[in-house]
């Protein structure tokens, strides 16, 4: 089966060489996202991450699909001093719906004012 490449216009275009996801079998897998251009952006870690997450549940509803498929988060953070109230945001959002995760401190991200980016799998 073919991959098939996709934006969404609830998202904003991507600035870059990259879509926000590509769909394979049953699968979707979003490109990193962020807070950036969002209310959130100047925000604390947790608010952009809830900013992040409403961005996915968005492509998760336009794919007749929800938070609570997803299969697996790759996190990544500019700074762990916040990690508990990080861990607290997230425990909140996947509620008993628990993916596979892997989080990574990175020196920084696109832009100075972003403080997490993530990726993630869905089942769709």
């Amino acid at each position: 089966m073919k991959a098939i490449r996709k934006n969404y216009d609830i998202l904003g275009k991507p600035v870059g060489p990259y879509v926000h996801a590509v769909k394979h079998n049953n699968q979707l897998y979003l490109s990193g996202l962020s807070a950036f251009g969002s209310i959130a952006q100047t925000q604390t870690i947790e608010f952009q991450a809830k900013e992040i997450f409403k961005q996915i549940e968005k492509i998760a509803k336009a794919e007749n699909s929800s938070l609570e498929n997803i299969i697996k988060v790759t996190i990544f953070v500019t700074d762990l001093k916040r990690i508990d109230e990080l861990r607290t945001t997230l425990f909140e959002i996947y509620k008993e719906n628990l993916p596979a995760s892997s989080l990574v401190q990175v020196e920084k991200l696109f832009h100075p004012d972003l403080k997490i980016e993530i990726e993630a799998i869905l089942a769709v």
